[in-house]
């Protein structure tokens, strides 16, 4: 790997699901910050407040499930496009969902601000296609690190 995306931010209302897609991020070796939030509400405030160095958080990464409860990843969407520029950066966004309906693919591909919309669990073959689409010039090489023995 090259160099490492800055942040990554995982939305999702599952305390084991953001426990296992931040270790598969975490072999992987692609960032050295996860941001975990629970909820979309949660993950707009993130994104809108000012961290201590006086700048926003900016992720370069952001995995967002679409069934929460309150507001679900289609209402984050929703409110996300409405963000200011310099709140949303060069974010590159994707669902990760146990959603496998096609109304929800249909809509993931029509959205203007989804990359890409994978099934969970999160694997290590989605980062390497996120990272071969949206982020070549992160890889060294076209395979991600190999998986430890745990």
């Amino acid at each position: 790997m090259k160099r490492k995306l800055k942040r990554v931010l995982l939305i999702d209302d599952s305390e084991s699901d953001n426990f296992f897609h931040s270790r598969i991020i975490r072999k992987a070796g692609i960032t050295d910050e996860i941001k975990v939030v629970y909820s979309g509400e949660e993950a707009l405030e993130y994104l809108v407040t000012e961290m201590v160095q006086g700048g926003f958080p900016s992720p370069t990464l952001i995995f967002l499930d679409i069934n929460m409860p309150g507001m679900n990843g289609w209402e984050f969407l929703d409110e996300y496009d409405k963000l200011a520029v310099m709140h949303k950066g060069e974010i590159i966004l994707t669902m990760l969902s146990n959603s496998i309906d096609s109304p929800d693919l249909e809509q993931a591909k029509v959205r203007g601000n989804v990359a890409g919309y994978y099934s969970k669990p999160l694997e290590e073959e989605y980062l390497l296609e996120i990272l071969q689409r949206h982020f070549p010039d992160y890889l060294e090489d076209s395979s991600l690190p190999a998986s430890e023995e745990e």
